[in-house]
């Protein structure tokens, strides 16, 4: 059974406020007590209720300040390496967003130019046409995306010609080649 979507505001029952805190405060310091057992780490918390006087502080009150102690006297540099307030992870994360979305309109403009040159390489006549209503920046970036194309393919280095675009490899069995061989001996004994 999945759990419901919880709305991160203010829960305005006090009862049920209370008994919420009270279970992820708990939940917190396990996850605190995992970490640390499990990555080997040095870790603390510090949670202030509503209505207590004093912090729950765990592991101890001593564990925890020689952990503040440590961070502490690292320079300030160090310090603030990992830290982040909202803003700054708002940023970092609109960044990554950005970068995603560069990379789709650049994955879909190659998309464009691909059905493009599709286009321009069937025989309906029609090329003349699309080449008239094609913009200046539409021809420049379906050059560049044609020399692209142009690297990704392999070059011929002579040697064995297992490199070679079209090798017998991708034309089949090699039956064929026997065929187009039989018909062009066929047809210039005529």
């Amino acid at each position: 059974m999945g759990r419901k979507k919880v709305r991160l505001e203010l829960i305005t029952n006090e009862s049920t406020r209370k008994t919420t805190f009270r279970k992820r405060k708990a939940g917190l310091l396990k996850k605190a007590n995992e970490l640390t057992t499990l990555c080997g780490v040095e870790g603390c918390a510090i949670v202030y209720g509503p209505n207590e006087p004093d912090p729950h502080v765990w592991p101890s009150r001593e564990e925890a300040e020689q952990v503040l102690t440590r961070f502490k006297s690292l320079p300030a540099k160090k310090q603030a390496k990992h830290m982040m307030n909202h803003e700054e992870c708002l940023d970092k994360n609109l960044m990554i967003l950005e970068g995603k979305v560069e990379e789709g309109v650049r994955q879909n403009r190659d998309l464009e130019l691909e059905m493009l040159l599709d286009e321009l390489l069937e025989e309906d006549g029609n090329d003349e046409r699309l080449i008239e209503m094609m913009s200046l920046e539409d021809m420049k970036d379906l050059c560049g995306f044609l020399d692209k194309r142009l690297e990704e393919i392999p070059k011929d280095d002579g040697n064995d010609g297992s490199s070679h675009v079209a090798s017998s490899e991708n034309l089949g069995d090699g039956d064929e080649d026997e065929d187009i061989e039989e018909e062009e001996v066929s047809v210039s004994d005529d």
